[in-house]
């Protein structure tokens, strides 16, 4: 009977369950609190998950010679030892010019102001007027100010969420790394045994390629952070180590990242003169040269060549639905999609060639 075929009982299933979920989101009090602890719980599994394909490779290398539990400790002891190093010898150099820079700020808009007035005044374009620039650079330092004093209670909340994920995220990567080898049969255990190989080869796909793209992205930030460091200090920027750490955040946003990273050196940059603003651009160039011939090709490879322009498309739309996070990861959200979209369509045509 047509009731009890498989197509029918499946999209039964699935019909039912976008209906509960449709219904759930009428009812604001179920949903809110749902949605608060979805996302409670979603940024330390997230960075849990970053840390878990960063030290894999340590903690695997480690285990040739120790139990993995030790290796693991070891691992952590060695990143616990590398950041109490970078704190000890550059925290209170970036914390000097974090400091400074805050304190200059007001100077610097009107160090930019005068020197884009000088170049509207020089090309006769007078649509532009600099006390309006001025001005509305210091209302939105001003509004800035008013917004943190007034929602203290807010930036309270943020520095115990950041202190509890701080806590939280250690422990949760310590068992991913312990049990990561337990995962893959769990989720086989629940996979039709006729599916079995196409599921484990869906996995392992998709574990590659989260792999390549988490340990890629990190090496590129951390080699485009030192060679950004190193190009400022060369041609004399004012804040290089500052602005090198935020190159390198930003750098983990595939594509746009160096471009968002380099608008904090450009405005510093034109406070001393439009020549400084072109040795900065000169930088980016050479770092950006540096990283696509040497490093991209070595840590990445053709695993996820995704086209430029499909990039950009997919980062307008993540971050315009979900903002930073959902550019953060969009692109390994799509590869893994991807991957699954193409393995499964293999399969199905090696199955109908079968037939």
């Amino acid at each position: 009977m047509w009731v009890q075929r498989p197509f029918f009982k499946y999209s039964t299933g699935l019909i039912l369950i976008l209906l509960i979920i449709f219904l759930f989101g009428k009812i604001d009090y179920f949903v809110s609190p749902l949605q608060n602890f979805i996302i409670a719980i979603f940024f330390p599994v997230l960075i849990s998950g970053l840390m878990y394909y960063i030290l894999r490779k340590p903690v695997q290398w480690i285990s040739r010679y120790l139990p993995k539990i030790a290796s693991i400790l070891i691992v952590f002891a060695l990143v616990a030892g590398l950041f109490t190093a970078l704190s000890y010898f550059a925290g209170s150099l970036l914390g000097e010019e974090i400091s400074a820079l805050t304190e200059n700020f007001p100077e610097k808009v009107d160090e930019v102001t005068e020197e884009s007035q000088k170049v509207i005044n020089d090309n006769k374009i007078g649509i532009i007027k600099a006390d309006e620039i001025k001005q509305k650079a210091l209302n939105y330092l001003s509004k800035l100010s008013q917004n943190l004093g007034e929602n203290i209670m807010t930036l309270f909340s943020v520095i115990t969420s950041i202190a509890t994920v701080l806590v939280v995220v250690p422990f949760l990567a310590f068992f991913f790394l312990k049990d990561d080898e337990k995962l893959r049969p769990y989720i086989l255990k629940h996979i039709p045994s006729e599916h079995a190989q196409e599921g484990n080869k869906i996995l392992t796909d998709i574990d590659k390629t989260l792999f390549t793209y988490v340990t890629g992205q990190f090496i590129i930030a951390l080699v485009d952070g030192i060679l950004m460091y190193l190009g400022y200090l060369f041609i004399g920027l004012d804040y290089a180590l500052l602005l090198a750490v935020l190159a390198m955040f930003l750098t983990i946003v595939p594509f746009l990242g160096p471009l968002l990273g380099i608008i904090p050196a450009l405005f510093i940059a034109l406070t001393n003169s439009p020549l400084m603003a072109l040795k900065v651009l000169i930088v980016l160039v050479v770092v950006q040269q540096l990283e696509g011939n040497l490093v991209t090709p070595q840590v990445m490879g053709k695993k996820l060549s995704i086209h430029p322009i499909t990039v950009i498309l997919i980062l307008i739309a993540a971050g315009s639905l979900y903002g930073f996070i959902g550019i953060l990861i969009a692109i390994p959200l799509y590869s893994v999609v991807k991957i699954i979209i193409k393995d499964v369509w293999k399969f199905y045509k090696l199955r109908d060639k079968k037939i």
